[in-house]
């Protein structure tokens, strides 16, 4: 499949109707779900492949990755109503990821691949929350793909010095979405990043 094809497809996944601020909850638009699966795929961290979405949200990576033919989808959010919204989304697009409510830090598996959008701790009560994702992301698979601000790369660099990092820039449309957001959209220089446990 295309990257265009699917982010096509993945345009049809329904957003959550009542984001949490302090979790921020922001949705991964489709052009930039379908950068970071594609960018996957092609390193052949997909097809065939278990992979976990840590802090799935609306399901949009997860979704993605069995779309792309992965073997076993996990989604992870603690919110049993994004859950919710992230069940009726797979089954609307005809795929069957598995969703379950958990905190991140309370995750047990074995993945080969995790792939998330994680908080990048920009609200108090989320302080270094992308720390922890990240602690769990190598804790349940070799390979991670993860999403942050632009310019993260030295500190990911440092934070896990045992991992090999690729870097993919690319720009984040996000919408206006909570009551201190001044424009209809605005766009965020972000960059995806593979990192492989050396």
């Amino acid at each position: 499949m295309k990257k265009k094809e699917l982010a096509i497809l993945l345009e049809k996944v329904e957003d959550i109707t009542e984001p949490d601020v302090t979790e921020e909850q922001y949705s991964t638009p489709a052009t930039v779900a379908s950068e970071l699966l594609h960018f996957a795929f092609m390193h052949g961290d997909i097809a065939n492949q278990v992979v976990y979405d840590l802090g799935c949200g609306d399901g949009i990576l997860g979704i993605g990755a069995k779309l792309l033919g992965a073997k076993t989808v996990v989604g992870i959010d603690s919110d049993e109503k994004v859950i919710e919204v992230a069940q009726s989304n797979s089954k609307s697009l005809g795929v069957e990821v598995s969703f379950r409510r958990s905190d991140v830090r309370e995750v047990k598996g074995e993945a080969d691949t995790v792939v998330m959008n994680p908080p990048f701790g920009a609200q108090r009560k989320n302080r270094h929350a992308d720390r922890f994702f990240l602690e769990k992301a190598f804790e349940l698979a070799p390979v991670v793909y993860s999403i942050h601000n632009a310019g993260s790369e030295s500190f990911l660099r440092s934070f896990v010095p045992h991992a090999a990092i690729v870097r993919l820039p690319v720009v984040f449309p996000l919408k206006r979405r909570f009551w201190f957001h001044k424009k209809e959209k605005k766009f965020i220089d972000v960059d995806i990043y593979r990192m492989e446990r050396k």
